[in-house]
């Protein structure tokens, strides 16, 4: 059922372009994506205030390719993370895990609104595990917890580096493996949640100085169908301070706000040198 799901909602996105694109040239598209590796390491020898020798490193890769034909845009975004740590006396884990793809559609009808129709998928690569237990216990895995969200609405966009979308009747589907039954909202002995609501989101790019750029990414979702005063709230700040063509320090904040997966409020925090390519 999840793999159909998702079948759709790509289908949905590419049909509607699939006859224009055989017949444009390579000049409506435009195509930009850089690769970081964020790299931490810390080593210790005699020091009598103590430490543990740490590495650890993160691979991103953030891609664009995005279409664009008299009052039609068709814009794509993929965001992948992942990442690992080497600590004396625990081993490796994993620090961060992340895949996502973003797609909307949208048709012009003013300056700066346009109707539109995304498509969001969200997911990771590998397990995920609890080390607070005495022998790990799994937590996730690919596609456990996986999350489809799709739906029309109208974006509001002033540029490329600022634009608002609000879509009032948006479906949200969560997926989890036989393992997770029960969790991240699905109930007992089921594998997925179905759910409609209000979706919003807000990206935000700019310059702070010279060689200094901060991007929000913003989005929440509130479910009509079951307690809908429990919005759901996904948050990241990305702050790269470039010091020349390769190397930049990167600061990356992500906050999710969701009931479903967990009561708390789920923070992660990375910062390191990055070295980038852009392709």
């Amino acid at each position: 059922m999840k793999n159909i799901f998702i079948a759709c909602a790509f289908l949905m996105s590419i049909s509607i372009f699939a006859q224009e694109k055989k017949a444009d040239s390579t000049a409506n598209w435009t195509k930009k994506g850089v690769v970081s590796l964020l790299f931490n390491q810390a080593s210790f020898s005699n020091w009598i205030s103590g430490g543990e020798n740490a590495i650890s490193g993160t691979v991103s890769i953030n891609y664009d390719f995005n279409y664009k034909k008299g009052n039609w845009a068709w814009d794509n975004k993929i965001i992948t993370k992942y990442g690992i740590s080497n600590i004396s006396g625990t081993g490796a884990r994993k620090t961060d895990d992340q895949f996502e793809i973003n797609s909307l559609i949208s048709k012009k009808t003013s300056t700066n609104w346009s109707y539109s129709f995304f498509a969001n998928i969200r997911t990771q690569f590998t397990t995920g595990y609890d080390y607070s237990t005495p022998e790990k216990t799994s937590t996730s895995d690919f596609f456990a917890p996986g999350y489809v969200t799709l739906g029309p609405g109208l974006i509001y966009k002033k540029s490329d580096n600022f634009n608002i979308n609000l879509a009032p009747s948006t479906a949200k589907a969560t997926f989890v493996s036989t393992d997770f039954s029960g969790q991240y909202g699905t109930k007992a002995g089921e594998t997925s949640l179905y759910q409609l609501g209000f979706y919003a989101s807000v990206y935000y790019k700019a310059t702070l100085m010279e060689n200094i750029t901060v991007e929000h990414i913003f989005n929440t979702y509130a479910n009509y169908l079951e307690e809908p005063q429990n919005i759901d709230i996904n948050y990241q700040v990305n702050i790269i301070m470039q010091i020349n063509k390769y190397l930049s320090t990167n600061l990356n904040l992500h906050m999710i706000i969701d009931d479903n997966a967990s009561t708390a409020v789920q923070f992660k925090q990375l910062f390191g040198l990055g070295v980038n390519y852009i392709f």
